[in-house]
C-alpha cells in the first residue's frame, strides 16, 4: 500500500540564520549549532537544523514504510520578517525545498511559502515556486503577520492559487491571542489547534470559498476542533441565521470540500474525522521530526476501516491531490 506523508517538515539553516539577523516580534537566537525560536514573550521552540536533516527523514521513513513525504519549512513563515526581506526569505525556504526535492524525485515533492503581505510578489513566487521550482502547493498559516486569512488583500493570492490548480495547505503559527495560553505550554496543547480552526471558519464565513469554488484546501490535525463544533457552527447559520452575510449556504457543505490531514496521535479523533468527511478527503500526516511516523500510523492501524478507504487516506489522495506520479 503506498504511502505518502503529507505534513512533514524541514527547516534549513540558512533560513534559521535569517530569522537570526530578523529583529522583530518573532526572531531567532542562536545558540552551539541550535537555535531558540522566540514569538515575543509567549512562546519560544527549540530549533535544531540537524534534527530537520534530509537524510534522517528519509532513514525515519524507511523504518516506517512510508514511500513519499510532501515537505514543508516549519513555522515561522516569512510573513514575519519586514516587507524588504519577506520576498527574500520566502525564496530560501522554496530553492531549499526545491533542491531536496531533486536530490530525491522518488521520495519527496515539496510545497512553497510566500511573502503573504504582497500580494503581488506573493503571486510572482507561486508562479516561480510551482512553475520553475515545480513545487506542488502553499502553506498558508493560520494568521498572516497577524491579519485574518480572509482579508480582501490576499484575493489576488487565492484566485491565482486557483487558477493554477494548487493545493493551500493550512498551518498552525502561534496564535495573535496567544498570550491568554502561554502558561503551561498550552500554545502547542491548544492554541494552535484552535487556531487553525478559527482560520477555516474565517474561510468558510467570508465566502472566500463561493469567490474561488475550486481552491483546493488542507486543514491540518483532524481539522482540529471545527469538525466537533461544525453542529453548533451549523445550527448559529442555520437556525439562528447568524454569520451569514456571505454565504449561500449550510458551512457544512463548504467544509465537505476540505481536506484534512489525521496529524493527531489518537484513533478516535481519527475516527471522528473518518466518520465527519468520508475516506475521499482524509490524508496521512506525521508532522515529522516533531512526531514520529510510528505514532501516526499505529493510530492508522487501528481504524476499522475498509481496505480500500485505507489506501485512499494512506496514499491515493494524495497522489491526486498533489500530483505524485
Amino acid at each position: 500500500m503506498f504511502t505518502v506523508d503529507c505534513q512533514t517538515h524541514v527547516f534549513p539553516r540558512a533560513y534559521a540564520e535569517l530569522l537570526v539577523q530578523a529583529g522583530g516580534w518573532v526572531r531567532a537566537v542562536r545558540n552551539n549549532g541550535t537555535y531558540t525560536v522566540r514569538y515575543g514573550d509567549i512562546q519560544s521552540f527549540r530549533l535544531d537544523p540537524e534534527v530537520y536533516d534530509v537524510k534522517h527523514k528519509l532513514r525515519d521513513m524507511d523504518k516506517a514504510a512510508v514511500d513519499f513525504g510532501v515537505i514543508s519549512v516549519n513555522m515561522p513563515g516569512p510573513e514575519v520578517f519586514a516587507e524588504d526581506r519577506m520576498v527574500q526569505a520566502a525564496q530560501l525556504c522554496n530553492d531549499s525545498v526545491a533542491e531536496l526535492c531533486a536530490r530525491h524525485p522518488d521520495r519527496l515533492v515539496g510545497l512553497a511559502v510566500l511573502p503573504w503581505q504582497d500580494a503581488s510578489a506573493a503571486c510572482e513566487e507561486m508562479k516561480r515556486a510551482t512553475g520553475e521550482l515545480g513545487l506542488r502547493g502553499i502553506v498558508l498559516y493560520s494568521h498572516i503577520g497577524g491579519k485574518p486569512v480572509d482579508s480582501s488583500e490576499f484575493a489576488s493570492i487565492y484566485a491565482l492559487a486557483e487558477e493554477l490548480h494548487t493545493p493551500l495547505v493550512l498551518h498552525p503559527t502561534v496564535p495573535t491571542w496567544g498570550a491568554v495560553l502561554k502558561e503551561y505550554s498550552m500554545i502547542p496543547m491548544m492554541g494552535l489547534m484552535v487556531d487553525t480552526s478559527i482560520a477555516m471558519l474565517r474561510l468558510i464565513l467570508s465566502g472566500l470559498l463561493d469567490s474561488y469554488p475550486t481552491l483546493e484546501i488542507v486543514h491540518p490535525h483532524c481539522g482540529g476542533v471545527l469538525p466537533y463544533l461544525m453542529p453548533r457552527v451549523v445550527e448559529q447559520t442555520e437556525v439562528k441565521r447568524r454569520g451569514r452575510e456571505h454565504i449561500n449556504r449550510s458551512p457544512a457543505e463548504y467544509y465537505s470540500r476540505v481536506y484534512m490531514d489525521l496529524v493527531s496521535p489518537s484513533t478516535l479523533a481519527m475516527k471522528y474525522a473518518y466518520d465527519h468527511s468520508g475516506p475521499d478527503k482524509l490524508l496521512f500526516g506525521s508532522d515529522h521530526p516533531w512526531v514520529s511516523y510510528e505514532a501516526i500510523l499505529s493510530c492508522v492501524n487501528g481504524l476499522r476501516i475498509p481496505k480500500a478507504d485505507r489506501a485512499k487516506i494512506l496514499g491515493e489522495n494524495a497522489r491526486e491531490l498533489f500530483r505524485i506520479r
